[in-house]
């Protein structure tokens, strides 16, 4: 399976990126003169991450038949200092908000997620220690 995206110079440090239909922009910070029109591209992987990840949580806790009112989650990572600079460290709080919360069923999806199936953390776990937290309510 071959998967195909295109980025598309605009200007200063922009590029237009398209990808499965979807049009976004990336830029640089100001810094480094970008005009700050759109994420960094580094920083999208993180969002990659997280949504890999949540995706596969969801599915798997719908499966296991375990409600949520609300779930998120957030990435911490600790860059290198040299370059090129890389992710050494990332850390995921998956927060967890309902009634009847099963943390057992929770930490078996994201376990499942963490180490089968999410594609994201096993391409970036090659590079950096991906670690996680889970905050129910």
């Amino acid at each position: 399976m071959q998967i195909e995206s295109k980025a598309v110079y605009r200007s200063e440090m922009a590029f237009t990126m398209l990808v499965d239909g979807h049009e976004f922009t990336v830029d640089a910070d100001e810094k480094f003169g970008g005009k700050d029109l759109g994420p960094r591209p580094k920083n999208l992987l993180l969002s990659a991450l997280a949504g890999c990840t949540g995706m596969d949580v969801v599915a798997i806790l719908k499966k296991m038949q375990m409600p949520f009112d609300s779930f998120e989650i957030e990435t911490l990572a600790e860059l290198t200092e040299e370059h090129p600079k890389v992710f050494s460290k990332i850390k995921l709080i998956y927060r967890f908000t309902g009634k009847d919360l099963d943390k057992n069923k929770i930490e078996k999806a994201i376990k499942l997620s963490q180490e089968k199936y999410c594609g994201v953390t096993a391409m970036l776990e090659k590079a950096a220690e991906i670690t996680y937290d889970i905050k129910l309510n």
